[in-house]
């Protein structure tokens, strides 16, 4: 078994603030822009997940990986969007994340993406996700809190309040009520799961946020 790293979370639920402590000669992933501290012995190099050529379909994920050199280091991670975070070990298993769902992990897991495209969104068969697999830590954030659910036989969750989901589930992406009800209902697409596994949601999601936020912005003067 992996070593697990040490660490604290603070800021929970509203502004979720990680600390890892990395062992000397010791790697950690974290996800591109998330870093708010470290100790001057942590060396920084970035990765590409999924090439340059996929780049533009929303099919890469940008990895920066922490070293500590010759000791122990400590490292401050905050998420872009405001919520909590949740943390997770994975033992030689899969758990699937939604791309903005991923925080930080042990250099041991495997990161993947997995995405059909906008045919396959609209087609119900695709989602865009990182699929990690493995033995080691995973760190996960959310927009507003993160509620488990554990699923027996089947669930019905909107794509944008998915967080994570566990590898025993098989699920498919498809409108609620039709496509008229997708453009014009309010709501958006679902994802059918089916099976036996956890999901995690998230209890807000970004764009009716920034819908909610409008009326509000400022406006520039006619004179």
């Amino acid at each position: 078994m992996n070593e697990k790293f040490e660490y604290q979370l603070e800021g929970q639920p509203d502004f979720s603030l990680l600390t890892v402590n990395i062992p000397a000669g010791r790697t950690l992933k974290v996800e591109a822009s998330a870093m708010a501290s470290m100790d001057t012995n942590i060396k920084m190099k970035t990765r590409f997940k999924g090439g340059f050529s996929r780049l533009f379909t929303g099919e890469s994920l940008f990895i920066n990986e922490f070293t500590a050199q010759n000791a122990a280091g400590e490292i401050k991670i905050a998420p872009g969007a405001p919520g909590d975070m949740i943390h997770h070990y994975l033992n030689n298993e899969t758990i699937y994340i939604q791309s903005s769902g991923y925080v930080a992990s042990s250099p041991e897991i495997d990161l993947n993406m997995k995405w059909q495209g906008l045919k396959g969104f609209f087609n119900g068969e695709g989602l865009f996700l990182v699929k990690c697999t493995g033995t080691g830590d995973l760190w996960l954030n959310s927009f507003g809190g993160i509620v488990e659910i554990d699923v027996k036989d089947g669930y019905t969750v909107d794509t944008g309040h998915i967080v994570a989901f566990t590898e025993g589930l098989s699920y498919r992406v498809t409108s609620v009520g039709g496509y008229k009800s997708l453009f014009f209902s309010g709501e958006g697409l679902v994802c059918q799961f089916s099976g036996q596994g956890k999901v995690w949601i998230q209890s807000r999601k970004i764009n009716p946020f920034a819908g909610w936020l409008h009326p509000f912005r400022p406006k520039a003067s006619n004179n």
